[in-house]
């Protein structure tokens, strides 16, 4: 991914999802896959919502 991409994506990742770290966000940066995984983890969600509202963000924008 883009690095202009990946940080107009991680901004937005950023303020829907507060929670997650700078860490988390160094972590999914091209691993996009991994971010229902960080959202079952500081969110508590269950495995499908996670994966749910992962790929909505994803395919929202773009982020493959």
């Amino acid at each position: 991914m883009d690095t202009t991409v990946w940080e107009q994506v991680k901004g937005k990742v950023r303020q829907q999802w507060t929670k997650l770290t700078h860490e988390d966000l160094r972590q999914l940066e091209g691993h996009g896959e991994q971010l229902a995984a960080k959202l079952q983890q500081r969110y508590g969600f269950t495995r499908e919502d996670a994966e749910r509202q992962a790929k909505e963000f994803r395919n929202r924008n773009n982020w493959n």
